[in-house]
Parts: C-alpha cells; sequence; structure tokens
C-alpha cells in the first residue's frame, strides 16, 4: 500500500505532468515539421538531387540502393526540431538564472 501512495504522490507532482504535456505538443510539432520539410523545403532541393523528386532520389551503391531523399528530409527534421528545442532550453535557463540572481 505504501508503494501506491508514493506512486500517486509521484503522478501528482508538477514534473510529470509537465512531461506529458511536452511529450504531446512534441508529437504534434513533429508532425508540423515533417509537414515543412515535406511540402515546402524538399520541392525546392528537388532539383538538386537525383530522380524526379525527392521522395524517390537514390543513391547507388553497386547493389544497394540508398533512399536519399527521405534521408535528407529526416536530417532537415532533426535539425529544425534539434534548434526549436535548443532555443525553448536557453529561454528556459535565462528564466532561471534572473529568479536565481
Amino acid at each position: 500500500m505504501k508503494m501506491v501512495s508514493e506512486f500517486r504522490k509521484f503522478l501528482r507532482e508538477y514534473r510529470v505532468l509537465g512531461l506529458a504535456v511536452a511529450f504531446i505538443m512534441g508529437i504534434a510539432s513533429n508532425d508540423l515539421v515533417e509537414s515543412f520539410v515535406d511540402n515546402m523545403i524538399m520541392p525546392i532541393a528537388s532539383p538538386l538531387l537525383p530522380g524526379k523528386s525527392w521522395e524517390s532520389a537514390k543513391w547507388v551503391l553497386g547493389p544497394f540502393e540508398l533512399g536519399l531523399g527521405p534521408f535528407i528530409a529526416a536530417v532537415i527534421q532533426f535539425c529544425i526540431i534539434a534548434f526549436v528545442v535548443f532555443l525553448v532550453v536557453s529561454n528556459i535557463r535565462k528564466i532561471e538564472k534572473r529568479k536565481a540572481g
């Protein structure tokens, strides 16, 4: 019984709720960034890639065909999300420093 009450206390803490909200916002943001990259950035980058469209752009290494276009799209998505996370964490640190000092 003690473990159940400790678990309930843990779930009531703000950090768990904040983590849940951040997770849901992250999923929604990922869909938004994926759509932005797929529909706005990659059509502009397509002429630079081999093939007619970025979805079918491949890099052939002997018997292997590597999906170059989708990989580049995934790298761009990662960079955008990482940059946004950097901005958020950077601002949170500035706010915490102001409160402490």
